[in-house]
């Protein structure tokens, strides 16, 4: 992301934190993306011994991917901890799977022992792409399968706009292109990634149904240069009468665009970028034993 926009990490952890008890009642949208990532694992053909949820929220898509890769072990990883504990209710006493508290940029597994990597409507809660990105290469095994979803730009703009005709300051996150994405995933190492966007537009009674929603999904504004004070009730007030104006057949629309993506990890020493520009590429001390001249 850009210098002039940083997410306030520790405002993201206390807000999924919180809407631990009430996100499954308004994560509609997050279980048809789910579907989605789904259809993308059909491309990974091997015996996962190692899978991982980043960003598991509740432990919904922890569950799918237990069931699908019966043998494997399933680690589901969130930033909040409550989100973890509700997490629970998911695990079958046949079919558990591990809860571990933990950043998507310092996943607590070794080197090149995942298989599939899989986070659902995550990664736009991180403003650090090449750590993510980096990450994701360092965990993944040579031909392991990263897949994942984010929200793009469009995400949210009649919100937005709403709020424009407020003020200047900023109140819904921003989110990036997909080529932004996709550039930061080959700069990473990443192998053939395919990115693809969807367009959900969901309708509500009134403003503050969607707003509730958000809420409850713990999806707030996370930005660090967001107005910390309280909300004035005329800034408040401009914000849902310009929302009214947007009424689609009766209805309030938000628009949410999706972007899909999925990639492999590298095969060992392939070279990646680096950040001042050329190449590094990496190797395992045991590929260098014997090459030593005496």
């Amino acid at each position: 992301m850009s210098d002039a926009f940083h997410l306030d990490r520790l405002k993201v952890r206390r807000s999924f934190g919180r809407a631990a008890a009430t996100y499954e009642q308004h994560d509609a949208l997050q279980q048809e993306v789910q579907q989605l990532l789904l259809d993308r694992l059909d491309f990974y053909l091997g015996d996962a011994e190692r899978v991982l949820d980043v960003g598991a929220g509740t432990g919904r898509g922890s569950a799918l991917l237990k069931k699908r890769y019966a043998k494997a072990q399933v680690i589901a990883i969130d930033l909040a901890l409550p989100m973890l504990r509700a997490a629970k209710q998911h695990m079958g006493w046949f079919k558990p799977f591990v809860r571990v508290c933990a950043e998507a940029t310092a996943l607590p597994v070794p080197d090149h022992s995942v298989d599939v990597l899989h986070s659902n409507l995550c990664f736009q809660w991180i403003d650090d792409l090449p750590a993510l990105f980096g990450e994701c290469v360092r965990v993944l095994k040579p031909g392991g399968l990263l897949v994942f979803s984010t929200f793009g730009p469009d995400t949210l703009k009649e919100l937005r706009a709403a709020w424009a005709s407020a003020d200047v300051q900023p109140h819904v996150s921003r989110f990036l292109d997909m080529h932004d994405l996709g550039d930061a995933m080959i700069a990473a190492g990443l192998r053939d990634p395919v990115l693809d966007v969807d367009r959900f537009t969901l309708t509500y009674s009134e403003p503050r149904m969607l707003l509730k929603e958000l809420k409850g999904l713990g999806a707030t504004n996370a930005d660090s240069t967001r107005e910390r004070g309280l909300l004035g009730k005329q800034h408040y007030r401009r914000m849902l009468d310009a929302y009214e104006r947007m009424r689609v057949d009766g209805r309030i629309p938000a628009t949410w665009e999706v972007v899909t993506a999925h990639a492999w990890g590298p095969p060992p020493g392939q070279s990646r970028r680096a950040a001042g520009g050329g190449e590094i590429a990496s190797f395992s001390v045991d590929s260098l034993r014997g090459s030593r001249r005496r």
